[in-house]
């Protein structure tokens, strides 16, 4: 790894002229890339790639943070900077964004950008089956792990499933499971997207980075809907997978 790096570096430096900063943040990324770092493989500690690079722990802090920006790396308190793994999510169960990530021994967190009650909109209703002027409670949050952000949601449940907005502090899925709410099956749509300008700055990503949408209608076994949400992943951070089978004829 340090033959790598000390090579990598002096490539890159060889290349173009820019700031140091960008040529280690270029070594490292080309590293992931390459399969030099793999996913939840330890960075050498800043003073070591200091040290060997001939660099000052600024310039090396520096790259790390923009890569950590980047989705590319995370950071762990006390433990040191790894490379990120890619979450896979599977159509085929049905989790929380709290479920997938702590499965991966991540810490989930959630930064409320908008909670209330109000009225149900046309196209609320039609997906919540409900009548017009029923109330609901919506949920605008940023989603997060290891400080890295990973997903904008927007989420509608009727308040007669969820009478008080505050019932949910991070997972709405452990809100209903404190009230006995069983979700047993969702429906989901998923498309490719391009991140707006305030979604990027939101999520810290460039406009246009690529993301995924996904909606979903979630229901109960009697058949109520009690979830709409409309989610956007960033496109660097997740795998959505799904098991197929044939049709069998008898």
């Amino acid at each position: 790894m340090q033959a790598y790096l000390e090579s990598e570096f002096r490539r890159q430096s060889d290349a173009r002229r820019a700031p140091a900063y960008q040529h280690l943040r270029r070594t490292l990324q080309h590293a992931i890339e390459n399969g030099e770092l793999t996913a939840g493989q330890a960075l050498p500690g800043e003073r070591e790639i200091g040290k060997l690079l001939e660099l000052s722990r600024v310039t090396v802090r520096k790259a790390i943070a923009g890569l950590v920006a980047d989705g590319l790396l995370v950071q762990r308190q006390g433990a040191g900077t790894f490379v990120a793994e890619r979450i896979v999510k599977s159509f085929s169960r049905l989790t929380s964004f709290t479920d997938d990530l702590r499965a991966r021994g991540l810490d989930p967190r959630s930064t409320f950008l908008e909670r209330g009650v109000g009225e149900v909109t046309p196209e609320e209703a039609m997906a919540l089956n409900l009548s017009p002027g029923a109330q609901v409670i919506r949920y605008y949050r940023l989603r997060t792990a290891e400080n890295v952000a990973l997903a904008l949601e927007r989420t509608v449940v009727p308040v007669a499933v969820l009478p008080n907005p505050d019932l949910v502090e991070n997972s709405l899925y452990e809100a209903f499971a404190k009230l006995g709410i069983r979700p047993a099956r969702a429906l989901q749509r998923l498309r490719a997207i391009a991140f707006d300008a305030e979604q990027a700055r939101l999520m810290n990503l460039p406009e246009g980075a690529p993301g995924l949408f996904i909606e979903r209608r979630t229901f109960l076994d009697d058949g109520r809907v009690v979830e709409f949400t409309r989610s956007f992943y960033r496109g660097d951070a997740y795998d959505f997978v799904a098991e197929l089978q044939s049709e069998t004829t008898p």
